[in-house]
């Protein structure tokens, strides 16, 4: 039988960012080990089936399938999430959304909406960190909120509901302290679209338009309608979207508005306030 080392140091994976890291996700989940068990414990024997599942899980990313659909899951903010090809991947980038939002709140009651939930990452990272908020996360597509759902119960977040709705359209009467999404936010012709991870990622959640900012547009447009008195809408959007961001906040009558940068020095998040 061969060893861990043998199967780390065969593994090939020419067209990956970070090919030794996904070798070492994908054997220690077909071990069902941590990753650091690989490090520990090198020259452990792999029986035959794990060997076989470790074989067939690299041909499927040097295909280019992204590590967190091979293994169902994707850490984000403090949580474990389960994921699937009926969503987006969550990524770091948008953890300055969760930051930014238990900023500008208390920590006291409040009800919160996660525009195109997904996963459920941005709600579920918030309920986990403000047991008092009320969390609501909505997403057009079934198997999404399905998804987010079976995210939450295994979590056992309470504070956290989640509904099938195209934006707002479920939500009729309702308002809310706070709402934040990642939208779709990339231009139709981005040839991003054909390359890397987001080739495997539902196009429904990439791309929003010519200039990849109608459902941006959509949500400035109608959030005012389920924003309490002085609420807040937090968009994520593209490095280079900022300025545009700010522009449709400010003419649909924001205040405070301003763009917020990520590690890399990004303006990634636009953010502005309903008038009190």
């Amino acid at each position: 039988m061969p060893t861990i080392e043998n199967l780390m140091n065969s593994a090939e994976l020419p067209d990956s960012p970070s090919p030794r890291l996904d070798a070492e996700w994908l054997l220690a989940a077909a071990l069902g080990k941590p990753a650091n068990y690989l490090r520990t414990w090198p020259e452990r024997e792999v029986p035959a089936e794990v060997a076989a599942r470790f074989a067939a899980d690299l041909a499927r990313r040097r295909a280019g399938e992204p590590v967190a659909y091979i293994l169902g899951r994707q850490g984000f903010w403090s949580l474990d999430l389960e994921v699937a090809p009926a969503t987006l991947i969550p990524r770091p980038d948008t953890e300055l959304l969760v930051e930014t939002a238990l900023a500008l709140l208390p920590a006291s009651d409040a009800a919160v909406l996660d525009l195109g939930t997904g996963t459920g990452a941005i709600a579920l990272a918030l309920a986990a960190e403000r047991p008092a908020w009320r969390l609501t996360g909505v997403d057009r597509v079934a198997e999404a909120v399905e998804l987010a759902e079976r995210n939450r119960r295994r979590l056992g977040l309470g504070n956290a509901a989640f509904l099938q709705s195209d934006w707002f359209s479920a939500l009729d009467g309702r308002r809310f302290a706070l709402i934040a999404s990642n939208p779709p936010y990339i231009a139709a012709d981005d040839p991003h679209l054909v390359l890397g991870d987001v080739r495997f990622e539902p196009a429904s959640a990439l791309v929003a338009g010519a200039d990849g900012l109608d459902d941006i547009r959509l949500i400035v447009t109608q959030a005012p309608e389920h924003l309490e008195s002085g609420g807040w809408l937090l968009l994520e959007h593209g490095f280079e979207q900022a300025a545009a961001v700010r522009e449709l906040l400010n003419a649909r009558g924001f205040v405070n508005v301003e763009s917020r940068r990520d590690l890399g020095g990004h303006e990634r998040i636009s953010l502005g306030r309903l008038p009190a």
